[in-house]
């Protein structure tokens, strides 16, 4: 079998190369993206999703848009946050760990002069890169029904206000296009095609249903292509194994963590409401000395100590 067209095109070639890493977040994603095959960008709604994350061996974190809205805002996933938004959870993940981080920015939140503040705010919060969306501004999740596109043209445009927005040429510009389960897999595939001639670094497949399609994909498109494997979505649970097989260089899951937090608290609050004590809870639990490793909390309260007697 011959050797897929991304086999032999790194995005970074020199340092993919190189045994030590690079400095900016968009070279740090772009270098992990060369160094695992497929790279597996788990998501993190919050600073401590990060660091646990990163103690997992993950090279990249990913922060929803739809984990933003619900998670922070109790909100449904319906373009309801702003950049704001985004931004207050982005920066308090960056501030914890060196990760490269790779942000949901819907549409863009607006007119190509709002995607353009879009970009620099990220980069000035540490974000390795952005992904827009080819759906209207009123969006909805990817694996809903009801989903309307805006045309090629229109989409370009967003992804031009992007690429022209960078003051750091590293930073990750990723088209998404949720055309398949609304045009069929052709034209998402046409537009993908499309938004690589416009310029951008990797193209986020939403929705695909089969390793068929993500073969198509990745035979068609020239840059990286993300598999999103969310879970209760129309897209079944590929393994890495056999994403990698179908050329996918980004495996994304985005709320996996974060669903099972929300399962465990459920449970948690029924057990302590109807029990009235969280005994039978323990065994389940982060126990405190685990949250302080996490943390480093004994090397920084010993730091904060010396300061103090100064």
């Amino acid at each position: 079998m011959a050797s897929p067209i991304w086999a032999a095109k790194p995005l970074f070639r020199e340092l993919a190369m190189s045994a030590s890493q690079p400095s900016t977040a968009g070279q740090r994603f772009r270098w992990a993206v060369d160094r695992e095959l497929p790279l597996q960008v788990p998501g993190a709604v919050n600073a401590m999703c990060a660091l646990l994350a990163q103690r997992a061996g993950f090279r990249a974190l990913y922060l929803s848009g739809s984990g933003v809205a619900s998670a922070s805002h109790g909100l449904p996933d319906l373009g309801v946050t702003t950049l704001a938004d985004v931004l207050d959870d982005a920066r308090r993940i960056t501030s914890v760990t060196d990760l490269p981080l790779l942000v949901d920015a819907d549409t863009g939140w607006g007119s190509a002069l709002m995607i353009e503040r879009t970009v620099r705010e990220l980069i000035r919060g540490g974000v390795a890169g952005m992904h827009l969306e080819d759906q209207v501004d009123a969006k909805r999740c990817g694996h809903r029904p009801g989903k309307q596109l805006v045309s090629v043209p229109e989409m370009n445009d967003r992804l031009k206000a992007a690429l022209d927005a960078r003051s750091d040429s590293s930073f990750v510009i990723m088209a998404r296009t949720d055309a398949a389960s609304v045009e069929g897999i052709d034209a998402a595939i046409e537009r993908a095609t499309q938004y690589v001639e416009t310029g951008v670094d990797m193209i986020f497949a939403e929705a695909l249903t089969s390793l068929d399609e993500y073969r198509q994909f990745t035979a068609a498109v020239e840059i990286p292509v993300l598999a999103n494997i969310t879970e209760f979505g129309r897209t079944p649970l590929f393994s890495v194994d056999e994403l990698r097989d179908a050329g996918i260089r980004l495996v994304l899951y985005p709320l996996t963590a974060y669903r099972a937090m929300n399962a465990v608290a459920a449970r948690v609050y029924e057990t302590l409401r109807g029990a009235g004590t969280q005994i039978d809870l323990i065994d389940s639990m982060q126990t405190r000395e685990e949250l302080y490793e996490v943390l480093d909390y004994y090397a920084k309260e010993l730091s904060e100590g010396k300061s103090n007697r100064k």
